[in-house]
């Protein structure tokens, strides 16, 4: 199995599009609300694993001053778009997620979608924790989410999706090694192009299941204080069904591995 981290690249053109039923707004309702509870009301918010910037872009129009982290240039070059359009002040950076760069600290650090579970070493996770921890203001708060060994193992794992919309579409087949927590996306991707024509893309994604106390611990070890771990983007506590958890992290000291 490959060891680089993701960096989309056909997928990026239509991520957008097949990503539609994300709850974007409903998420970043959430996010702001813990934030608010926290203090953190404006200032700098890093979006980790940003993708298109559609979170970015929703933080950042609540006033938060934002700095995105994405290892594709591809979802980056989108954002960017987005981000002329939208006139909101981002900084983007392409950086990999497991040894990303600040100029300074930041207030708050955020991550949604799932870009912890491309994290395929836990070492490598811990260091992400690590990063984390180091680039938070004192009593920074550290949000994001991660899906379930439930979703791989029973809904994901060993099946096909498949959608088609107006100028693409995609076949994304799922296998789940149970024994490495590993799900494989094998995704063929077809877009239509300006005389007509489909090109079809093939790319394969990696995505490891991770146990809830598992992070727990690993945050712990970073020097984060973990102050609750809920059901999706809610306050309820976590179901045995529960297909995606955040988790919610505070610096306390840098003690961490560095």
């Amino acid at each position: 199995m490959a060891e680089e981290l993701l960096s989309y690249q056909g997928f990026a053109y239509v991520y957008d599009t097949f990503m539609d039923d994300v709850p974007y707004g409903e998420w970043g309702r959430f996010i702001a609300e813990v934030l608010r509870e926290h203090g953190i009301r404006d200032g700098l918010v890093l979006d980790l694993g940003c993708g298109t910037g559609s979170m970015t872009e929703y933080l950042a129009g609540l006033g938060y001053d934002m700095i995105g982290v994405d290892a594709s240039e591809d979802m980056l070059e989108i954002a960017m778009d987005k981000k002329e359009e939208s006139g909101h002040d981002i900084l983007y950076l392409c950086q990999d997620m497991r040894e990303f760069e600040l100029y300074g600290t930041v207030r708050a650090i955020v991550s949604v979608c799932d870009s912890m579970n491309y994290i395929l070493k836990e070492e490598e996770l811990l260091e992400v924790f690590c990063l984390a921890n180091n680039y938070l203001d004192p009593e920074g708060i550290f949000l994001f989410d991660m899906n379930t060994p439930y979703k791989y193992r029973e809904l994901l794992g060993d099946n096909t999706i498949a959608e088609n919309r107006e100028n693409c579409s995609f076949i994304w087949e799922n296998t789940f090694y149970e024994e490495e927590g590993i799900n494989e996306y094998d995704l063929t991707i077809f877009v239509e192009e300006a005389d007509q024509r489909y090109r079809k893309y093939q790319e394969t994604h990696l995505q490891r299941s991770y146990e809830p106390e598992r992070v727990e611990k690993l945050l712990k070890d970073a020097g984060l204080e973990v102050l609750g771990v809920y059901d999706a983007f809610t306050k309820e506590p976590p179901r045995a069904d529960s297909e995606r958890l955040c988790f919610i992290a505070r610096e306390k000291g840098k003690a961490g591995k560095q």
